[in-house]
């Protein structure tokens, strides 16, 4: 969490999120009111939170990594659009996203240009998620997998896979990292051909390098192009 995600949770009266996030910071909400939902349920969190600041309680409505990047504020923001805007103060506090905390554990993977993509299709169709890889891949971005795998969702990994391994080397360095900067990390770096061997779940982050990525001891590496040795 940046400092000012930890200071709007304890400024806040009322706390609002998805179960597993509240419970990852209960040091931070023993005094407060905690309304919890679950999975699939973020329109009634985000109107409730909404709702809530319209009755004069300062709220956070928490999110995992960066609440901008697959987070609650573009629905929040949604939402309070839809009822009128806002007669409230309303900030959206930046927090440290999964692509780049995963990326400082591997090394430096996102030195040059990147795509981020999820692969759940419960809001995106996934031929268009298909088409996304297959041009990310085409154009050499290293590639983050956002929720790549999930129990009932177990086919698109081994697809995405398959439609970068059209436009990249099957020894393209492959980054997996469960569960990054929390209690449990887990990090491997492998390779295209072989990153299905390792377990992968909702909480991984998948990193694909592009075709100039390359690894050594224990991290991996793509190069911004910078000439090493030369001035300038």
């Amino acid at each position: 969490m940046t400092l000012r995600a930890r200071e709007a949770v304890q400024e806040a009266d009322v706390v609002v999120g998805y179960r597993t996030y509240t419970d990852l910071i209960t040091d931070l909400t023993k005094d407060k009111e905690v309304l919890s939902t679950g999975m699939m349920d973020e329109v009634r969190r985000c109107t409730q939170a909404v709702e809530l600041a319209e009755a004069g309680k300062k709220v956070a409505l928490v999110s995992s990594g960066d609440a901008g990047i697959y987070g609650m504020a573009g629905l929040a923001l949604e939402i309070i659009r839809e009822r009128g805007g806002a007669p409230y103060p309303v900030e959206i506090v930046p927090g440290v996203p999964a692509l780049a905390a995963a990326a400082a554990v591997l090394g430096a993977p996102l030195m040059h240009d990147f795509a981020s993509i999820s692969l759940s299709d419960l809001l995106t169709p996934w031929p268009l998620i298909e088409k996304r890889l297959d041009a990310a891949a085409a154009a050499d971005f290293v590639i983050c997998l956002y929720n790549p795998k999930s129990k009932g969702r177990t086919e698109q990994i081994g697809i995405a896979r398959e439609i970068i391994l059209r436009h990249r080397s099957g020894d393209t360095p492959v980054g997996i990292v469960k569960n990054a900067r929390r209690v449990g990390e887990t990090i491997s770096i492998t390779s295209l051909n072989e990153m299905l061997t390792q377990p992968i779940d909702m909480t991984t982050m998948v990193i694909v390098g592009n075709s100039n990525t390359s690894t050594f001891d224990q991290w991996m590496v793509t190069p911004r192009g910078y000439r090493i040795g030369e001035k300038g």
